[in-house]
């Protein structure tokens, strides 16, 4: 396996990044999860210019996207895989033991590892924790994940793939690692992003292509919700099967299959949709 790190591809033995290095210390990074077919990466574009707004958001410099470019046609090249997991990360580097930076500048890794294809199905549980919509770190995708840990483990405890949010306010926010679509009275919705969720790269193309609607919903909604489908990089559209203890049906819903079927075709005719 082979791993882009600072400028140069190495052996995933020999990629060493520093105990001091500040993502590692404090949590202080951005990333990006990116899925590439036959070594074609999806919505490159879109994540890259994601990449380059949490890091503003953070703080952190600018990245040389033509650098991360070059790392991730690299890695891809160097790991040919049916479907692969493309993962860029991007730190404030090698820092004293505190919240301050150092001088030493951002950290950047572009790894690859394989993968396999989601079940159209999964089951998803609501948590006590919420999310905070007005915090420093609202909608950015950072390397700051904890929470993210103890809610999945949640879910996985309870035999399902996803914890779902709410934030401060009561209302719906996002999973994990993924955005929440659901279907009332027949109609799609998604939470806003002022909810505090991300701005899912899979969320934004489904809202184009299937016509959803963005709406601030209460944390209930998801029981009298007819469907439920959770959106993501490597999840595509994903129908909700089972919310905490409520049975919705034993496949997609008709509203989430038409999601399902309209994402499969337009990412087949554009790999790279602005």
């Amino acid at each position: 396996m082979k791993i882009w790190l600072d400028g140069a591809l190495r052996d995933a033995e020999g990629a060493r990044v520093s105990v001091f290095d500040h993502g590692l210390t404090v949590g202080d990074g951005v990333f990006e999860t990116i899925k590439a077919e036959r070594g074609r990466p999806f919505a490159l574009t879109r994540h890259l210019e994601r990449l380059a707004t949490s890091a503003r958001g953070l703080g952190l410099p600018a990245p040389d996207l033509d650098e991360v470019q070059r790392g991730c046609a690299a890695v891809l090249e160097a790991n040919p895989m049916p479907l692969g997991r493309l993962r860029i990360t991007y730190t404030g580097g090698v820092s004293p033991l505190g919240s301050d930076r150092g001088e030493a500048g951002p950290t950047l890794v572009v790894a690859l590892s394989e993968t396999g294809r989601r079940p159209d199905t999964t089951a998803a549980v609501t948590v006590p924790w919420t999310r905070n919509e007005h915090g420093a770190l609202a909608g950015l995708k950072t390397t700051s994940y904890g929470e993210n840990v103890v809610a999945l483990a949640r879910a996985r405890e309870q035999g399902a793939s996803e914890a779902l949010f709410a934030n401060t306010a009561g209302a719906l926010c996002e999973g994990t690692g993924s955005n929440v679509f659901v279907v009332l009275n027949g109609e799609l919705h998604t939470p806003p992003l002022a909810s505090g969720c991300l701005a899912g790269i899979t969320r934004a193309l489904t809202i184009a292509w299937a016509g959803a609607k963005e709406t601030d919903l209460p944390l209930a909604a998801l029981e009298s919700a007819e469907e439920i489908f959770l959106t993501s990089t490597l999840r595509d559209v994903q129908a909700v099967t089972r919310i905490d203890g409520r049975q919705l049906a034993d496949g997609p819903g008709p509203v989430t299959a038409e999601a399902m079927r309209i994402f499969e075709r337009e990412a087949a005719a554009d790999f790279d949709p602005r």
